[in-house]
């Protein structure tokens, strides 16, 4: 599967990287806390998830996403400015692992 060009435009991605201790991919991008819409939801798009629920608080963006059965989470902390995709089940890394080749071939 090849990402849709303009959505990786629009995300902008800097570097990528998994940590599977911590079940999460690491984006690193040019994002903008008060716009957060404007980089996340083409990513949910360009990685073909669906938005199940939006959280978001003084410093802190959560987003509940599915990807064919896998539930992950979109979070991004404006102080430490730091964006991760995560999953709570150890059986869903493999997502991630997917995802993040998707993600690499267009860094």
């Amino acid at each position: 599967m090849k990402l849709p060009s303009t959505h990786i435009k629009a995300i902008g991605l800097d570097a990528i990287s998994l940590d599977k201790s911590a079940l999460s991919l690491s984006i690193s991008a040019n994002i903008d806390f008060d716009r957060f819409a404007d980089f996340a939801e083409p990513l949910v798009a360009a990685l073909d998830c669906t938005v199940r629920e939006r959280q978001w608080g003084a410093d802190r963006h959560q987003w509940l996403l599915e990807f064919e059965g896998s539930q992950l989470w979109l979070n991004y902390e404006f102080y430490g400015n730091i964006c991760w995709l995560s999953t709570e089940r150890e059986a869903d890394f493999e997502v991630l692992e997917y995802l993040a080749t998707l993600l690499k071939s267009h860094q």
